[in-house]
């Protein structure tokens, strides 16, 4: 895991408290498609992180790389939403270790190995 690609349905938080880097999809070109984003992310070691359904349907079929972090979370103001994010940051990447994939929603976490 090398770093964490932001999906175009998230903000880019500016600050993330990660020692990882951090590329938002807006960076690849104008609305890249999820099968770039995954290839990309494939071949480049990163994570996606994002609160499309389609990656965790997609990650349970073709397995990694890359990882998925699927934010099951409802509409939020962006300053809230980025709030709850860094508060939930570091048991987020701490699970990443050793899972696929990791479905964060507003009061608990689930992994799946």
């Amino acid at each position: 895991m090398k770093g964490l690609l932001i999906d175009e349905n998230l903000p880019l938080p500016t600050a993330l408290p990660t020692t990882l880097s951090v590329t938002h999809s807006r960076q690849l070109g104008d609305q890249p498609s999820d099968s770039f984003l995954w290839q990309y992310a494939k071949e480049n070691g990163l994570v996606i992180v994002t609160k499309d359904a389609d990656f965790s349907e997609r990650i349970q079929l073709a397995g990694p790389p890359p990882r998925v972090v699927h934010l099951r979370v409802g509409n939020m103001r962006r300053a809230e939403f980025i709030q709850w994010l860094y508060k939930q940051w570091p048991a987020i990447e701490a699970a990443l270790s050793g899972h696929k994939l990791v479905n964060v929603y507003m009061d608990h976490m689930e992994v799946v190995a």
